[in-house]
């Protein structure tokens, strides 16, 4: 299949892996979004999904751009690393705007780092590296869920002071506002 558009430039990776590598970074960056959106929390599903894919298609783009340099001689001043750390770079600025300091608490941590996270699996899946992203994908998610579980655990048992706690007491307050809100309708 030719996907040729306009007489574009030949791509030095076959188009169609090109497309399962863009398609690889948005549905394992997206896990990580998705742990994001049962947690109620900011920069969900979407917002990872996008950065997965915007990440693999800087990267695919840096190596085009080098071969594409090497096949008319100029490969001289051509180096891909600089998009992986411009990458990083941009995620880190995006990820750090979800962070939010109150009250003598720090918000938004987790997020910020799934969102750098989902970048770094973005530009492994651009590169080609999908055994690397899945590795990262699996070992993120056991951090994520995993030891959110145990965080709640050891805060109910009054081990450690964390998010279990003031999370229950979010919650019992949405739950006390809704039932509040119901009431009202119902005179």
């Amino acid at each position: 299949m030719d996907w040729t558009l306009l007489d574009t430039p030949r791509t030095a990776t076959p188009e169609f892996e090109i497309a399962f590598r863009l398609f690889v970074a948005t549905l394992l960056a997206g896990l990580f979004g998705f742990d994001r959106e049962l947690k109620n929390r900011d920069a969900g599903l979407r917002t990872h999904m996008l950065i997965g894919l915007a990440a693999a298609l800087f990267t695919i783009v840096a190596f085009e751009i080098f071969h594409a340099g090497r096949r008319l001689g100029q490969s001289s001043g051509l180096d891909p690393i600089r998009v992986v750390e411009a990458v990083t770079a941009g995620v880190a600025f995006l990820a750090a705007g979800t962070i939010i300091q109150n009250r003598r608490r720090v918000h938004g941590l987790t997020t910020g780092a799934g969102m750098w996270t989902a970048g770094a699996i973005g530009v492994a899946c651009g590169a080609g590296y999908y055994t690397i992203a899945v590795i990262a994908v699996v070992l993120g998610l056991t951090v994520l869920s995993l030891l959110h579980w145990v965080e709640r655990r050891a805060a109910r048992a009054g081990l450690i002071e964390g998010d279990a706690t003031a999370a229950e007491q979010q919650r019992d307050a949405c739950v006390a506002d809704r039932k509040t809100s119901v009431d009202e309708r119902s005179k």
